[in-house]
């Protein structure tokens, strides 16, 4: 209760501010201020009133604790806050913005000082880590997920019991300039052998076939994954048969020039400057890139498939989960979280964020049949989430040092795959 009589009090201080603030990063975007004045004068009274009803104690304080630096997240949550506060008047949301890199930090130093928010919302491959530090409220049976994609629900499972739940999500997919493959008499490809011809008859002097992040961290891993789980291994087993054959298929583009080494230094985001620059004629990319596309290369013809598959199709789930905090205003914020995850909002915060329902049941009607993003609607089929594990960053260290190692030609697909799945059985046997 004395977190809570805090939090209320720094609540009522704060709100006028908050809101201030919200509305003053609007101005840059103008679907969300139309979104603000579309509100009225009836929402703003509302909200008087809530922050009123907080400062006497009357509405209970539910604070969220977010990452994203990016000012159109920011302002689209705001918006949900706004939207939810001037809705009823039992609760009162704040938001406040905490550095990526200080998360989980900031996450275990509030656990020691009873000092936590409410909701925290995380980046999906950490929550089991998260969950092992024995913050999060168990939701099984608290809230409904039955009709959200499994590997997004997985993500916020541990040992059969669900600790989150999913905000949004997105996964990787394979984009191509459908211009070079028709002057190539090529068609999108398929598999893995269709990709390497694809790419070999798409490379020229200044073009390279095929692009995709392989820079040696988590970015890297991401983008790796999907090669490694088309051929049947799973995130730890890159030692066996099948994890060598993703390895070696990856040095073989390399080796085959149709994919450049150059890689390894480049972002999701180079890797999109380099196919709008019309240096690279496929790339492997997220839907985040498909807003900066639209607006910075309007001209080019590009489309988006599946990511060819060796035995199977595979995609990697990315994205962003909500967890309530334990000991916290539990009720509140499963409030907030029905009325934040219902399919309105959720169509508006996706459509800010560049991201896919994680809701099955809106993802399916969130896009017209012939949108760019409706490609990853029907790769997330396919996705599954990096772990869960709480020491997954170790191991993602592991693979994305092998990806690297046969990439630059510094180890085999044969020893980079031993030396990781060392390190890999040293964490998780």
């Amino acid at each position: 209760m004395k977190r809570k009589k805090l939090i209320s009090l720094l609540t009522a201080l704060t709100i006028t501010v908050g809101l201030m603030a919200g509305c003053g990063s609007s101005g840059q975007t103008g679907n969300a201020e139309n979104t603000k004045s579309a509100a009225g004068n009836v929402a703003v009274e509302a909200e008087k009133q809530n922050a009123e009803k907080t400062a006497t104690g009357e509405a209970e304080a539910v604070t969220i604790w977010y990452y994203w630096e990016t000012e159109g997240h920011q302002v689209a949550l705001d918006q949900v806050i706004q939207d939810y506060n001037a809705s009823q008047g039992n609760y009162q949301v704040t938001a406040k913005y905490v550095p990526f890199a200080d998360f989980k930090k900031q996450l275990s130093i509030g656990a020691s000082a009873d000092e936590l928010p409410d909701i925290a919302i995380l980046d999906s491959p950490d929550h089991a880590s998260y969950v092992k530090m024995g913050i999060f409220e168990e939701l099984t049976g608290k809230f409904d997920v039955s009709s959200y994609y499994e590997g997004a629900v997985n993500s916020c499972t541990v040992d059969g019991n669900l600790y989150g739940v999913p905000f949004g999500v997105n996964c990787l997919a394979l984009y191509y300039n459908e211009d070079m493959l028709k002057e190539a008499g090529r068609e999108a490809p398929s598999t893995w052998d269709e990709l390497m011809d694809t790419a070999k008859a798409l490379t020229t002097d200044s073009v390279t076939g095929l692009a995709l992040c392989s820079v040696q961290n988590e970015e890297g891993t991401f983008n790796f994954v999907p090669w490694l789980w088309s051929t049947g291994a799973d995130s730890y087993s890159i030692g066996s048969e099948n994890g060598i054959r993703a390895l070696t298929f990856i040095q073989n583009l390399v080796n085959e020039g149709v994919m450049s080494k150059e890689c390894i230094n480049w972002t999701q985001g180079d890797v999109m400057n380099q196919f709008i620059a019309g240096n690279v004629a496929m790339m492997e990319n997220g839907p985040w890139q498909i807003p900066t596309m639209q607006k910075e290369a309007p001209e080019l013809n590009w489309k988006v498939t599946l990511i060819p598959k060796d035995s199977q199709y595979s995609s990697v789930l990315g994205g962003e989960n909500y967890a309530v905090i334990n000991g916290g205003n539990v009720e509140g914020a499963l409030d907030f979280l029905t009325y934040a995850t219902s399919e309105e909002k959720v169509k508006f915060l996706m459509d800010k964020f560049g991201y896919i329902s994680a809701d099955k049941a809106i993802a399916e009607s969130q896009f017209e049949a012939d949108s760019p993003y409706q490609p990853f609607v029907e790769e997330l089929n396919y996705a599954m989430p990096r772990g869960p594990l709480a020491e997954w960053p170790s191991v993602s260290d592991a693979i994305s040092l092998a990806f690297n190692q046969v990439i630059t030609g510094t180890a085999t697909p044969e020893d980079a795959a031993a030396e990781a799945q060392t390190t890999i059985d040293g964490i998780v046997k």
